[in-house]
């Protein structure tokens, strides 16, 4: 089958603005979005610039905007979104290059919000450190982000506002200040608890509509703000 893909491209060193060209290329309906970018790129113009790694949807790489929403290239198949294309790079970073964005503010914001276990106890020897079943549970679908930015870049509060940490870091710090083995609970919740932080939310749920893993991200935040406010930092 045919189809039509409407890339925006941006070369700063050639170009004023960012603009879009049309390519027509043939695909499999069960063929994904990633698959029709590769086509592009091996087959017409070498120059189209794009992450991708896995393609498999684990190394989240490969978010763009595919039709006006936030997607993983490598998960969209063309069945579901058409023969007619728009493809676009995330909003709210810096493009450097065609699909590429500067993907450093979003992993400042990771870095931030201390990403690792924190805890003085030393590990039991020769052993892992064990969790419940229901420990677990508390984190589980916040383990699941792969960091593709695919929900902060969806956020309207991040195109707006270079301070909020956005969605994705909030999530990871979910995941640890609910860990039973961390005891960084408090420093995070410091961290999270300021103008830049969690209260910058709107509950918009863009994120939780991005999210290629499904993870409750509105909740996830939702959960942070309740802990901060009934048992504080």
């Amino acid at each position: 089958m045919k189809v039509t893909l409407k890339i925006q491209r941006y070369n700063p060193e050639q170009d004023r603005k960012p603009h879009f060209e049309t390519y027509v290329v043939e695909q499999d309906p069960t063929d994904r979005v990633l698959d029709a970018l590769n086509t592009v790129k091996w087959q017409h113009d070498g120059t189209l610039t794009y992450r991708r790694s896995c393609a498999h949807g684990v190394c989240g790489s490969d978010a763009m905007q595919i039709n006006g929403r936030n997607r993983l290239a490598c998960k969209v198949l063309i069945q579901d979104v058409g023969t007619n294309i728009t493809v676009e790079p995330v909003l709210g970073f810096r493009v450097i290059k065609d699909l590429v964005v500067d993907m450093e503010p979003f992993f400042a914001s990771y870095r931030l919000i201390k990403p690792f276990l924190i805890t003085s106890e030393p590990a039991p020897t020769g052993r892992e450190r064990h969790q419940s079943q229901e420990d677990r549970d508390l984190i589980d679908d916040t383990s699941k982000c792969i960091l593709c930015a695919a929900c902060t870049t969806a956020c309207p509060i991040t195109w707006t506002n270079e301070e909020f940490v956005g969605p994705a870091a909030i999530v990871q710090a979910h995941r640890f200040i609910y860990d039973s083995r961390d005891q960084g609970k408090d420093d995070r919740l410091n961290i999270l608890n300021d103008r830049s932080g969690v209260w910058r939310c709107r509950t918009i749920f863009n994120c939780t509509d991005a999210c290629p893993r499904g993870i409750k991200i509105t909740k996830a935040i939702e959960q942070v703000k309740r802990t901060i406010l009934f048992e504080g930092p």
